[in-house]
């Protein structure tokens, strides 16, 4: 008689033990003691001891041998490293993306850093009337734009005054910050914020809030909202500012 799907067991399901601990391992702020492991993933003390011990080994987990407490190793920290370096970031925050864009009803520029401008690689376009003159493939100066500044505020402290003293912060409208103070006000108002403007700074009566995505000290890039402003009011600029955050949270989340 052939067993039924249900009934039939994963082959090594000593790996699906294994899995209970690292989890558990991974959602505790403090590295924990055999017991404590032992009574949060319903394993016997001498299972979860021998699989401890061969996760060890391997460097999947580390025991501190003065209080033998349990944290996760370094060898998962490489793994994670190696999968976020693999990710793609267009292909991650689509969806992330799209939602932000059904949530504002506005356009969506996704870009990344390429040397001192930030460069288009994805955009979705808003249902209403809008002219930007915005296309895949356009870089556009960092210290003019939201995605632009916020890039910048991502930076290191040397980094962001390399940049300021390599480049001249020409004016593109009345309204482009080109004062190298000003600058730096700004940037330790959008580090402290986690998001930022663009009030007409690149393009005439067109507003921008945007978010960098930066993940253990690596960047993948920022994304924007732009909305002509005669079509911004406090409501909007409100919910926008709040769709960008979550927006950014989720793409993080999914990062790391």
């Amino acid at each position: 008689m052939n067993m039924s799907k249900q009934n039939k067991q994963p082959y090594g399901t000593v790996l699906i033990k294994a899995n209970q601990i690292l989890l558990y391992l991974a959602e505790c702020q403090e590295p924990q003691r055999l017991y404590q492991i032992v009574e949060h993933t319903n394993l016997t003390n001498s299972t979860a001891s021998k699989i401890l011990n061969t996760l060890e080994i391997i460097g999947y987990v580390q025991r501190n041998p003065n209080n033998q407490e349990f944290s996760l190793g370094p060898t998962l920290t490489r793994f994670a490293q190696r999968s976020i370096e693999q990710m793609d970031i267009k292909e991650v925050s689509r969806t992330h993306l799209q939602q932000l864009q059904e949530a504002t009803m506005e356009t969506i520029h996704l870009g990344i850093m390429d040397h001192n401008r930030v460069v288009y690689i994805e955009k979705i376009e808003s249902k209403n009337p809008v002219n930007l003159s915005s296309q895949i493939g356009k870089s556009i100066p960092l210290y003019c734009s939201a995605m632009g500044k916020a890039l910048l505020a991502d930076l290191p402290d040397e980094k962001f005054e390399e940049y300021l003293q390599k480049n001249e912060l020409l004016p593109k409208t009345a309204q482009t910050i080109t004062s190298k103070t000003d600058l730096k006000k700004e940037i330790k108002r959008i580090r402290n914020l986690g998001y930022a403007f663009d009030d007409a700074e690149h393009e005439e009566d067109v507003f921008c809030v945007g978010a960098s995505i930066t993940v253990n000290g690596r960047n993948f890039g920022a994304f924007s909202v732009s909305v002509p402003k005669y079509r911004l009011t406090t409501q909007l600029l409100t919910k926008i500012i709040d769709e960008v955050q979550t927006c950014k949270q989720n793409i993080i989340a999914d990062l790391s």
